[in-house]
């Protein structure tokens, strides 16, 4: 099974399409105002040739409607709930037509029989590094904590991630590891990416595309 990438954080539009043309999986845009990557009031997506990526908004503690809003607003495909949303909430999007991903921070004393009530309300996870800040630690977390997890949803693997990172760690071997979940480890400010970074850890990420069980 060949594992997927997500380019996350993007909010220039030069650098958005320099890196489309790199053809990620999913491209993520941050609509949470006291992220450093958010993507501002009058974000629009540049337009101009077809998108090979799907387009992923990311929400923290949003409203319903302004969720729905803006995912039509910007034409997004999948919806990635960083916050402290209930199954009950993420149902009324995933019945609303959008992809949605239910991102968690994971640390030694998670219990992950708190996500089988998700089950139905999500089509994938995301484990990143537990913070207060909702993510963007850039702070890989331990990743034999995934041992833990035994539900059949498939999820993103988050938490600063780069070429480095990958080149002195291995992947962990997990059934359901569906992508990774790029941002910090691949840029040269906030917000902007840098594509040669990018060249770089996709080039990686190819030998683990047969090792990955599916």
């Amino acid at each position: 099974m060949r594992l997927r990438i997500k380019i996350c954080g993007l909010k220039y539009a030069e650098n958005i399409q320099a890196v489309a043309a790199l053809q990620p999986d999913y491209m993520g845009f941050i609509f949470y105002p006291r992220s450093l990557r958010y993507v501002g009031r009058e974000f629009q997506l540049p337009g101009g040739r077809p998108w090979p990526a799907a387009r992923v908004g990311v929400f923290v503690n949003e409203n319903h409607r302004n969720i729905i809003y803006l995912a039509r607003q910007h034409r997004l495909t999948h919806l990635q709930l960083h916050g402290n949303e209930t199954p009950e909430f993420c149902a009324k999007l995933y019945q609303a037509g959008f992809t949605i991903i239910k991102a968690f921070g994971l640390h030694g004393g998670f219990d992950f029989r708190l996500l089988q009530a998700y089950k139905g309300a999500v089509h994938y996870f995301l484990f990143d590094t537990l913070s207060e800040g909702y993510g963007g630690t850039g702070k890989t977390f331990n990743w034999t904590l995934l041992n833990g997890y035994q539900l059949d949803v498939p999820f993103f693997l988050s938490g600063g991630l780069s070429a480095e990172v990958l080149k002195q760690n291995t992947l962990p071997a997990h059934p359901q590891l569906h992508a990774l979940d790029i941002n910090s480890g691949v840029e040269d400010r906030p917000g902007w990416k840098n594509t040669l970074k990018i060249q770089e850890l996709l080039h990686i990420i190819k030998q683990y595309d047969h090792e990955i069980p599916g």
